[in-house]
């Protein structure tokens, strides 16, 4: 059973009753038994113990985590301490820097974001190793559609940063109109300077959080 430990509990038992979550927990029992998966089971869910229902103001939506040894912790572009920052979460503090003068820092760990309200969401939550996209239309998809769904319905304005073609598919559940979409390109080096580099999503999250009423993020690291 998903133990999360805060008010997401709520959905994580409604889905995990469901046919497609049963069929989805039988595929990851054999792929951890015999494959290597990234993160580590006890890893899977930490987008969700981290950052509460209830505490939830802005959503970064990754595709799947990192396949890299020692690299995914559960957290969408963020890596476990003492790891050394990925090319995408590279272009990411760039952005950062270009945006609100952050100057990139030597930890790619981004705990302190989802301490402060930062969902940071995959669409797969798991990956084979070395093997980009292979958990894939296993039934992740449905699960995290939900987690979009049961935003969707707060009466606070989350945004949403919606980084590549994975993530700009989840824009479609977002339909409240207090919610708001940013969206651009991925920040892998293959996207990166064809609109991420210059999107601005930082500063621009920011504002609307203030003008919604709310704290904006502290996004230096």
């Amino acid at each position: 059973m998903i133990q999360l430990g805060n008010d997401w509990q709520r959905l994580a038992h409604r889905e995990e009753k469901k046919p497609y979550y049963i069929d989805l927990r039988e595929i990851l029992i054999s792929e951890y038994r015999n494959q290597r998966v990234y993160p580590a089971m006890g890893d899977i869910f930490n987008a969700l113990k981290l950052c509460s229902y209830e505490k939830t103001k802005v959503v970064i939506l990754g595709q799947d985590p990192y396949h890299g040894e020692g690299q995914a912790h559960g957290l969408s572009f963020s890596v476990k301490k003492g790891v050394e920052p990925p090319p995408s979460l590279k272009n990411i503090f760039k952005e950062q820097l270009s945006d609100l003068g952050i100057v990139q820092p030597n930890c790619g760990d981004l705990t302190a974001w989802a301490r402060q309200g930062v969902l940071l969401l995959n669409a797969v939550l798991t990956v084979r190793a070395h093997t980009p996209n292979s958990h894939k239309n296993i039934g992740w998809e449905t699960f995290t559609d939900a987690i979009i769904s049961e935003l969707n319905e707060k009466q606070t304005t989350v945004v949403f940063l919606l980084w590549g073609a994975n993530a700009r598919r989840k824009a479609e559940v977002i339909t409240n109109p207090i919610h708001k979409k940013l969206i651009c390109p991925h920040p892998s080096p293959l996207s990166a300077y064809n609109g991420f580099l210059g999107c601005r999503h930082f500063s621009r999250c920011n504002e609307i959080l203030i003008r919604s009423g709310q704290e904006p993020i502290d996004w230096q690291l």
